[in-house]
């Protein structure tokens, strides 16, 4: 079943353009919010990949996310059981480097004992206690956890102030001449909530070429 998000857009677009002028501006100009949730069958498939992006290009990232997956349907399905069961040669041999092996390793672990939840329980906990949790894992971090939180889950408010777009984009968008200090940038945010994750969107949109 395709995600869905838990607010209404328009009320969303209707808030922030009557809280803050200039990114109201900068709506008008990009048009609706037409973000797309990315499916996902578990948290173990989104954050997998994850794991297997970090600092890669998209094709070369999608080459290898791809044999990690055949390699994993060969055990059964792209499971942390079956990332167990399959052989560090197996998965070093799909493309994966010796520290992405032991994240992946580590993201199987943590989900088999359940400390990363399901997603029907990701789904009931905090923007807050997901990222305490997930960020146990290793080789993810906040930023991470972002991304699955606005990506995956469509939350409404989150802030990934650790994102270089975002801060790129709030300095154009303001007119800032020196960079934008994550602190400013929540302090600014404030004005947002509880639609920070829409704004963001905008954000990243303000910086496409078109």
């Amino acid at each position: 079943m395709k995600p869905k998000f838990r607010f209404k857009p328009a009320k969303a677009i209707a808030h922030l353009s009557a809280r803050d002028p200039a990114l109201g501006a900068l709506i008008d100009r990009i048009g609706s919010f037409s973000l797309e949730l990315k499916p996902a069958e578990s948290l173990f498939e989104a954050l997998l990949r994850s794991i297997v992006y970090q600092q890669l290009h998209g094709k070369a990232a999608a080459t290898i996310h791809g044999r990690v997956l055949n390699e994993l349907n060969r055990q059964g399905g792209p499971t942390p059981a079956t990332l167990v069961k399959t052989s560090d040669e197996a998965l070093r041999g799909a493309g994966l480097s010796r520290n992405k092996l032991l994240a992946v390793r580590d993201l199987a672990a943590k989900c088999l004992e359940g400390t990363v939840p399901s997603l029907a329980e990701a789904r009931e906990l905090d923007d807050e206690e997901l990222v305490t949790r997930l960020t146990t894992v290793r080789g993810i971090g906040p930023w991470t956890v972002h991304m699955l939180l606005i990506f995956y889950l469509g939350r409404p408010d989150v802030m990934p102030t650790g994102d270089f777009a975002i801060r790129l984009g709030f300095k154009k968008l303001y007119n800032k001449r020196k960079d934008p200090k994550p602190e400013a940038i929540i302090l600014h945010a404030n004005r947002w909530r509880p639609y920070r994750s829409i704004a963001s969107w905008y954000l990243w949109r303000s910086l496409d070429p078109k």
